[in-house]
């Protein structure tokens, strides 16, 4: 049976599992945000260690995720190294799990499939609340860790101006997406133009979507991650010269990497150490992230403080977290338009 289709069967000792949990958990008296299942009792605003070891995990197989990308097996190749380290670190085995979707990840968390994780900016609030992820390092360099929202337009376009994306068709990346949905909700109003008022919103799935089809004039404008499309003209997808940055917002941080709550204390002391300690000087991160963002380590972060701003903006568009939220993550990847050159 392949990977692929072992993750996507709940093992009824995990459904056991998950409902002792939830009874657990309900007499909880601080949990804020968090779903019935999980307690915060410190006020970290993350899912705490449970106390009952019978609730705690120490699978043989780690299984690891990265961020939905166009081409999962491409990131695959990508943290090769680091999968090789984390499991001579834990003295376990590690494997890759290509999500399809934020949604998927979440869900896969949630159920007990997937242990460790990086989680794109706007869904990380949807692992912590949902599935009991607990973020603590972020990639890292002398730039420091920040991506930008950029609003882009293609070369040609006639718009100049925020304002002027009135009528037209503009891409957004997926509803959880910080900088391709969320925050131009938030930010955006302000500069003159409502999402889904003055223009529809056309959801693409993935920013490497959005910015493509833009490149292809699919899409008048588009809100982007500044980290991705700096990756992909840097990997000669697409030529910087070919579109119009019409307007960036400050930093915010980028993809957290984290694991879920309920994982043995000690096995959870050697995942962070391993993220913190790899070193990454001619590994496949090195290569991907180190040209483009100039980032070549792991630093520690955590949720509370450093997901302020994306907790702001979420709560400023009404956000959720609940199953009914959990749905609207899943936006099927739409078939690309051949273009004739």
């Amino acid at each position: 049976m392949s990977l692929y289709r072992s993750l996507r069967l709940l093992p009824a000792a995990l459904f056991a599992f998950a409902v002792a949990a939830s009874a657990n958990a309900a007499d909880c008296q601080k949990r804020g945000d968090l779903d019935t299942r999980y307690c915060d009792d410190n006020g970290d605003l993350v899912a705490d260690i449970p106390q009952d070891r019978s609730q705690l995990l120490d699978p043989d197989l780690l299984v690891f995720s990265y961020t939905p990308v166009e081409d999962p097996s491409v990131y695959e190749n990508v943290f090769t190294e680091f999968m090789q380290y984390l499991s001579e670190k834990t003295g376990k085995r590690v494997k890759w799990y290509g999500a399809e979707s934020y949604a998927a990840q979440v869900e896969a968390m949630r159920s007990g499939r997937l242990h460790v994780a990086g989680i794109s900016t706007g869904p990380t609030p949807f692992g912590v609340n949902l599935a009991g992820y607990v973020p603590f390092a972020i990639m890292d360099g002398p730039k420091g860790y920040g991506y930008k929202l950029q609003l882009i337009t293609h070369k040609d376009s006639d718009i100049k101006e925020v304002k002027h994306m009135k009528g037209r068709k503009i891409a957004h990346v997926t509803p959880s997406s910080n900088s391709g949905n969320q925050a131009p909700r938030a930010l955006f109003k302000e500069l003159g133009v409502t999402p889904d008022e003055d223009y529809k919103v056309t959801y693409s799935g993935k920013h490497d979507n959005s910015i493509m089809g833009v490149a292809n004039k699919d899409y008048d404008a588009a809100p982007i991650a500044s980290t991705v499309l700096d990756r992909m003209v840097e990997k000669g997808i697409v030529k910087r010269e070919d579109l119009r940055i019409i307007w960036e917002s400050d930093p915010f941080p980028t993809t957290s990497y984290g694991m879920v709550h309920n994982l043995d204390p000690n096995l959870q002391s050697k995942i962070r150490e391993a993220f913190l300690g790899f070193d990454w000087s001619g590994t496949g991160l090195e290569k991907e992230f180190g040209r483009s963002n100039a980032w070549d380590k792991f630093s520690p972060i955590n949720y509370k403080d450093h997901w302020a701003v994306i907790r702001t903006i979420q709560q400023h568009n009404g956000i959720v977290y609940n199953q009914e939220s959990l749905k609207a993550l899943k936006v099927k990847k739409k078939k690309k338009k051949k273009k004739s050159s």
